[in-house]
């Protein structure tokens, strides 16, 4: 079995999408169909930057989704192998859970971008620059750093937002919680912890008011149920009933991002192949939650033609 898999902010990077792009119309033709959804010129920032303004939240989300679906469209449209034949399973990380909608057909593509849009400026404006803050605990077990940012929030708001692998638990809150948490950790013998370089707490209670934005955006926005089920963040299991995914989406902008589990019961289900369209972030988080799985990372025009001769 198989898992068609999409990743969350931080791929971004100056240049993404532009070898495919030049390689094929039908990547350049869902570059500008996300274009005119927004009435902006993403492609042109994903293609030449610079990094500071793709880099933003609203920018960045859109533009990763639009790589990732790029990377599909040639490989469906050129390669003649379509989702729903190969791919038992979706899921994506945080807003590549929108991909991972849109590439099983729950999402039109302009809808997509224009969500993802509302939500980076949703949570960007949700709690003021240099107020709240993330950091990665490494080496740090999920229950572990569940009680870590609990003694470090003293009143405050620290939570425990992706449990990304084992070991790799990412915590956020108000900046002077988060920072103490990560105090907590090196004085329980976990060497790194740091701040990562974001500009707001996602997935945290504090992100309320973005998930009030989300909330009214998907009661509106037209939902099909997908081709295939997709692993929904906060439950990490299979969801199929578009009342319940929009439901599951306005929790996810709060709520814990539970990729570790969302893999093993993926594994569990029978899926032995992971396939990560339009990055090389989530394959390594596989294999350490999934040793026996294998895992392969589509980004370029020889990327999709190998795909197509695996599978």
């Amino acid at each position: 079995m198989r898992a068609f898999i999409f990743p969350g902010q931080g791929s971004q990077s100056v240049g993404m999408g532009m070898a495919l792009a030049e390689a094929s119309g039908v990547a350049r033709e869902l570059f500008q169909e996300v274009d005119e959804a927004l009435g902006q010129n993403l492609f042109r920032l994903m293609a030449g930057g610079p990094q500071d303004e793709l880099t933003l939240t609203e920018n960045a989300q859109p533009a990763i989704m639009a790589n990732a679906l790029a990377t599909l469209r040639v490989l469906e449209r050129e390669g003649g192998m379509l989702l729903a034949d190969k791919a038992h399973y979706v899921a994506g990380h945080s807003l590549g859970e929108y991909t991972a909608l849109a590439a099983a057909d729950a999402f039109d593509v302009p809808t997509t971008a224009r969500l993802l849009k509302l939500r980076g400026q949703a949570m960007q404006a949700a709690v003021p620059v240099g107020q709240g803050a993330m950091a990665a605990l490494i080496g740090v077990d999920f229950e572990i750093a569940r009680s870590i940012a609990e003694e470090a929030a003293q009143g405050e708001v620290c939570t425990a937002a992706n449990d990304n692998a084992p070991g790799q638990v990412v915590v956020s809150g108000h900046k002077a919680a988060v920072e103490r948490a990560i105090q907590v950790a090196k004085e329980r013998g976990f060497k790194r912890a740091l701040l990562l370089p974001v500009s707001a707490p996602f997935h945290s209670p504090l992100m309320e008011p973005a998930a009030r934005a989300m909330e009214e955006a998907l009661g509106s926005a037209n939902l099909r149920p997908p081709l295939v089920p997709v692993y929904a963040n906060v439950t990490a299991a299979p969801a199929e009933d578009p009342t319940e995914i929009r439901r599951l989406l306005v929790e996810q902008v709060t709520g814990l991002v539970r990729w570790r589990e969302s893999v093993a019961a993926m594994a569990e289900a029978g899926v032995t192949h992971f396939v990560e369209f339009g990055g090389k972030v989530l394959g390594p988080m596989v294999k350490r939650i999934a040793p026996d799985a294998s895992t392969t990372s589509v980004i370029s025009m020889d990327d999709i033609e190998a795909l197509v001769k695996e599978i």
